[in-house]
């Protein structure tokens, strides 16, 4: 009964606090025989504003920046929402440590604060569980299973300073979510997604990870997802003094036949396989990293994005072959003072044409193929659990005939962790 009592109280405690570093907990309630509860979070408030230039429209392929794909005139747009990383309300459970085992479960919830469009009472969706899983840890290494970060390109995103920030604005045909940091302009996003993981020991600094998980749509066509996507990784992170060093590899791989009813290969698989990777060095209050990831069949948005932007506009195209996509990020911040932070990055995602692809048509749009931006930060930290950032963003979309769209855009925003 007290057990209860006190998980009761800890559920009510932290439902009426705001958020703070996620997997940072802030406190924690233990309860007998060496039960835990605790609480992590965040909550993160970004004013934007952007104005982009018309998209090409026509025969051109939706871009991330478009107001629609077939606007004539500048996207001016304000809004009131979250950043990159929606706000955050997670609660962890920590069973007692049987036979040299520590085994948790992890619940995160990421509210949107805005409203879904422009419609005052259009509140919903605006809840996501992204988290759902549980750990079972011991000399052996690590098992995960449930919800959680897939490992591709996971640390590209991890490693962003717009992570916890704005950082890239989207265009009006993907707004009433998050912000983009430098999803789809420097790496892809990984996504969460129910998956069974298991994490080697710590030698020496390096970890190597296998997950197994749920498959997704390599393109429009796909007829059904009968393979699992593998996806491992292998990271090193050391500190030396007051020098501290993070590289990691990771790679992505998953096939699955085309519908027999498509036009193009019917029948036929198509592969989705990539590889990334990163580096960070810091030292003093300097910090730079670098990223990047090449694959086919990946898309220009999400690994495995299916055709997001459009039909024939991503990943494969109309003859049901997979398009070459890469990218990288690069970025340097400085800690200027214990409480001042600014930094500066640049990413580009880029999709090459194949060869043979049919000709130009109103089924067949001319692609993007890069997308680019950059970001200049400054953050100030009123305090360990307050934090307030400025940034200005430039963001310029290119598609395979010349024709581009840029867009300035500006957010101011605050976040507080617990």
């Amino acid at each position: 009964m007290k057990k209860r009592i006190l998980v009761a109280l800890g559920l009510c405690v932290a439902a009426s606090l705001t958020i703070g570093k996620p997997a940072n907990a802030a406190f924690t309630i233990g309860g007998e025989n060496g039960w835990q509860l605790s609480t992590d979070g965040i909550v993160d408030v970004f004013a934007t504003y952007a104005t982009t230039s018309p998209a090409p429209g026509g025969n051109h392929a939706l871009s991330l920046l478009s107001a629609g794909g077939t606007e004539n005139s500048y996207d001016q747009h304000f809004g009131v929402g979250v950043g990159l990383l929606p706000s955050v309300i997670a609660f962890n459970v920590k069973a007692p440590t049987t036979n040299g085992v520590d085994s948790t479960v992890r619940v995160g919830i990421y509210p949107n604060i805005q409203n879904k469009s422009s419609q005052r009472f259009d509140t919903s969706p605006n809840i996501d569980f992204r988290e759902f899983f549980y750990t079972a840890k011991g000399a052996y290494g690590e098992l995960l299973a449930g919800r959680a970060l897939n490992l591709y390109q996971g640390k590209n995103i991890l490693n962003d300073m717009t992570l916890l920030t704005s950082g890239t604005v989207p265009g009006a045909a993907f707004r009433g979510g998050t912000t983009l940091g430098h999803i789809g302009y420097g790496y892809l996003y990984t996504n969460f997604g129910p998956q069974i993981r298991y994490t080697t020991p710590d030698l020496a600094g390096v970890k190597v990870a296998l997950e197994v998980a749920e498959p997704y749509k390599i393109s429009s066509d796909t007829a059904k997802t009968n393979s699992p996507r593998v996806e491992a990784e292998i990271s090193y992170a050391k500190a030396f003094g007051s020098t501290s060093v993070q590289s990691w590899l990771s790679g992505l791989y998953q096939t699955a036949p085309r519908s027999e009813a498509a036009a193009a290969r019917p029948g036929k698989d198509n592969q989705s396989i990539g590889a990334s990777g990163g580096a960070t060095i810091g030292f003093g209050g300097l910090s730079l990293m670098g990223s990047g990831y090449v694959g086919r069949g990946l898309g220009m948005l999400s690994a495995q994005d299916g055709d997001v932007l459009g039909a024939n506009s991503s990943a494969v195209d109309a003859n049901g072959k997979e398009r070459l996509a890469y990218g990288y990020l690069l970025q340097a911040t400085y800690q200027v003072t214990p409480s001042v932070k600014l930094g500066a990055n640049y990413g580009s995602t880029r999709q090459e044409k194949n060869d043979n692809e049919p000709v130009i048509s109103a089924s067949n749009p001319v692609i993007v193929t890069n997308q680019e931006s950059a970001v200049f930060m400054a953050a100030y930290n009123l305090n360990k659990f307050t934090q307030f950032v400025a940034e200005y963003i430039y963001a310029q979309n290119t598609w395979h005939d010349g024709s581009k769209q840029h867009s300035n855009q500006i957010a101011l925003g605050t976040m507080f962790y617990w």
